[in-house]
Order: structure tokens, then C-alpha cells, then sequence
């Protein structure tokens, strides 16, 4: 009896034993894809140029023909004039590649600092050289913006030779 009580545990650990190394050497899932990852499988991330690269060409895929990558690599749409609005369907578009390009919001953050550190030193210059009363780039995304009354045409051309050498911030009038 004790024999066979023996050799029933012995084949139950030996059973226990191979359904615990097959479980852990059988095929692993995938792991779940993050903002970033470059899809390779290398564990390294896309870096930002391709980031930046892969959202403009959704947007151009979606119509947004406007929003361009600049000479220093950022993402870029041209200046809409006072009251006007991107064309039509930008927000949609955003939200759908957005969607499609994760690592977009961390690479967005960054340029936003970059963008606002960049705005307040043409504020300052601003200032300094003859329009005093410029208002302060929103510290979100460095957006100067200035109400219909607030712009003023002379002022801001006053202001260029000697601000005109510094990154030129973005802005809107009249919203």
C-alpha cells in the first residue's frame, strides 16, 4: 500500500511538475503596444521626428493639407487670420490621429514647453522694443492671443528688426 502511495505521488509531482514548466515555456503574449513604441519588438521607442512624421501624414490623409513639419521639425499650421478657424474638420482629424499615433501627446508636451519658453522671449523683446502692452503667451502652448482691440498692426511691425531673429511665436487675433 505504501508503495502504491508512493508512486501516485510520485507520478502527481511528476504531473504537477510538467504542466508547471509547460505553462511557463509556452508561447507569451504579445505585450500590449504603448505610446511610443516603435512597433518592432525591440522594446525601443520612435523617436519624435517619426512621431511627428507618422501624425502629419494622417492629417494629410484626412484632408489637413495645412499642418506641416518646419524646418526645425515642428508641427506647424499657418497663422489663420482674425475670427477664421483651421479648415473644416481639423478637430475630427486631430482626435482620429491622435488615436493612431499614441507617443503624439508626450511629444506635444515637450514642444508646448519649448514652444512657451520661446514665446516669452519674443514677449520680452516685445516689450522692450515698443509694444508694451503685448499680451503673455498662454503657458499651455505659447499661443499669443490678442483681441481685435489688443492688436496693434504698427506696433507689431515696429517690433520686427528687432525681435524679428527670434523664433516667431504663434498667434490668433480677434478670439
Amino acid at each position: 500500500m505504501r508503495e502504491r502511495i508512493g508512486r501516485t505521488l510520485i507520478a502527481a509531482t511528476a504531473l504537477a511538475t510538467a504542466l508547471v514548466m509547460s505553462g511557463c515555456s509556452g508561447p507569451q503574449a504579445a505585450a500590449p503596444k504603448v505610446a511610443g513604441d516603435d512597433g518592432s519588438g525591440s522594446g525601443k521607442p520612435q523617436d519624435d521626428a517619426a512621431i511627428k512624421q507618422s501624425w502629419v501624414s494622417c492629417m494629410h490623409t484626412q484632408g489637413q493639407t495645412q499642418v506641416l513639419i518646419d524646418k526645425e521639425g515642428n508641427i506647424a499650421m499657418p497663422a489663420t487670420g482674425a475670427g477664421s478657424t483651421p479648415a473644416g474638420g481639423y478637430e475630427a482629424a486631430a482626435r482620429l490621429c491622435d488615436g493612431k499615433n499614441p507617443g503624439i501627446h508626450q511629444v506635444q508636451e515637450k514642444s508646448n514647453r519649448k514652444f512657451v519658453d520661446m514665446a516669452r522671449a519674443f514677449v520680452a523683446c516685445g516689450r522692450k522694443n515698443g509694444y508694451p502692452d503685448m499680451p503673455d503667451p498662454d503657458p499651455k502652448d505659447g499661443i499669443l492671443v490678442f483681441t481685435d482691440q489688443s492688436f496693434d498692426p504698427a506696433k507689431w511691425d515696429a517690433i520686427q528688426p528687432a525681435c524679428g531673429k527670434l523664433p516667431m511665436p504663434g498667434y490668433r487675433i480677434g478670439q
